[in-house]
């Protein structure tokens, strides 16, 4: 698989994804978002790929859209192959899809970092900055930012981090909540390919549908409404190979492999 602004590879069951236009910052355009899209459903579809990690080639993350490429293009009315949305619902493919952790090495600017609020877990290097940006350019959050920066900061905080445009060092962003891990620069893509190697480990059913649960119950009031979710997945779960071999591993003192369970139980079907 060939792109032109992405990286891709795959890392012990790890799916990569590197923004790579590092003379940019790796600002952000419509084809770099389409080459992404394509790489994550390629890593849904590869049942050898358990997890997926995304950050940024050279000394930044996503500085924000490319101006040029997208602001004034479509300012001077450019054809819509250059100003039109990517068709794909980015928060409905990253909460929908296998865990996704962002790795942050640098500026994370308006779209780069509205981007990442979906992702299940947010790394950042202590040499990271972020900023919503967006009413610098006279314009609003997007990708259901609103949302997820009120869940993930309080409402508050949120609201000073778009009120004002400012930019955050890493170490504020941890102790406002936005960042769940705060990393020394060097060690950046080791810890995160650490923990996204924990997650792969488990079952991915089981993943995705704790991640439905997730976007389902996390502003839900009605307890019994989630809890009659939770059952439906549990009781779902409990006919799952992977269950099965977890009970199987258990009892017999061993460490699960729940993909040869999964295939195996493909293969008797």
């Amino acid at each position: 698989m060939k792109f032109e602004q992405i990286l891709f590879d795959i890392r012990d069951g790890v799916g990569v994804l590197t923004l790579n236009r590092p003379s940019r910052l790796n600002a952000w355009t419509y084809q770099m978002s389409a080459e992404l899209t394509q790489a994550i459903e390629s890593c849904n579809d590869d049942d050898e790929v358990g997890a997926m990690v995304i950050t940024g080639a050279g000394r930044g993350f996503c500085a924000g859209a490319d101006i040029g490429d997208t602001f004034q293009a479509r300012l001077d009315g450019a054809g819509p192959e250059r100003t039109r949305r990517d068709p794909t619902d980015w928060v409905g493919l990253l909460r929908q899809s296998k865990p996704i952790i962002a790795a942050v090495n640098g500026a994370s600017v308006g779209v780069g970092a509205t981007m990442i609020l979906p992702c299940d877990v947010i790394m950042a290097s202590e040499e990271a900055k972020f900023a919503m940006g967006f009413i610098k350019m006279g314009l609003v959050p997007e990708l259901a930012s609103s949302h997820f920066l009120a869940q993930r900061m309080g409402f508050g905080r949120a609201s000073e981090m778009c009120l004002t445009g400012k930019m955050y060092a890493a170490r504020e962003a941890h102790e406002m909540g936005l960042v769940d891990h705060l990393i020394p620069h060097e060690g950046l893509m080791e810890e995160a390919l650490k923990l996204a190697g924990i997650i792969a480990a488990n079952p991915s059913p089981q993943l995705r549908w704790i991640k439905q649960l997730l976007n389902e119950n996390a502003c839900e009031t009605d307890l019994a409404a989630v809890q009659k979710r939770e059952m439906a997945l549990l009781h779902e779960a409990y006919g799952t190979p992977e269950h099965k071999e977890a009970v199987a591993a258990f009892l017999d003192k061993r460490t699960p492999d729940y993909r040869a369970a999964r295939v195996k139980a493909a293969d008797e079907g």
